[in-house]
């Protein structure tokens, strides 16, 4: 009860102040990438409950000869990679958390195709609410793997404490400022994640 009264009044006192400030991104956006402003996704949140992500959208609909869209890093302009390395894109999210979709700590939402190619461990990380910002982001964001980054996910599940989430917060602002971890090498943010690859059995090679 005291988490989800801190993300509350965490989230509602930002959205109060940062108002002005979106608006201004909103304007450039659409000016910069078109309608629509902001980014809508469906993502799965505690245990694995369908909601609708908000964000600015920092991509442009680019597509190439044969109509199809051109791949995310051509599509993420100078603009876009700004939002991203600032995480300004996620200030929408303050209204996921208002609405107890969301958390101010917990793990990322993912997208929701990954939800039947994660182990029974990795599917722990929804015993809670996804975050805007968590303990994998801040060791590491998008530049560590994924099986790393679910081991992290469930850490936190395991040790989460009020104390933790202040913090992770406190951390966040320090990755944030020092832009760290904003994609993996060679990807515009990070690559899919495609399941966990078979456990060797180490009698016969298999």
């Amino acid at each position: 009860m005291l988490k989800r009264l801190f993300d509350i009044v965490v989230s509602a006192l930002a959205l109060l102040v940062l108002w002005p400030l979106l608006l201004v991104l909103c304007l450039v956006s659409w000016v910069k990438l078109g309608r629509p402003v902001f980014f809508r996704q469906e993502r799965p949140g505690l245990h694995g409950k369908v909601f609708r992500l908000i964000k600015l959208r920092t991509m442009s609909d680019a597509r190439g000869p044969d109509g199809e869209l051109l791949p995310d890093e051509q599509r993420l302009g100078r603009y876009g990679r700004f939002l991203r390395s600032t995480s300004l894109d996620e200030l929408p999210e303050l209204i996921n958390i208002l609405r107890g979709e969301m958390s101010l700590v917990g793990p990322r939402p993912l997208l929701v195709r990954y939800l039947p190619r994660y182990s029974p461990e990795q599917a722990r990380r929804h015993d809670v609410r996804p975050g805007l910002t968590g303990w994998a982001q801040v060791k590491g964001r998008n530049a560590v793997s994924w099986p790393e980054r679910f081991k992290l996910d469930v850490w936190y599940v395991d040790h989460r404490s009020f104390w933790l989430d202040l913090k992770i917060i406190a951390m966040t602002v320090e990755a944030v400022l020092c832009r760290r971890g904003i994609s993996a090498e060679g990807e515009a943010t990070m690559s899919e994640f495609m399941g966990n690859e078979p456990q060797m059995d180490e009698r016969d090679g298999r």
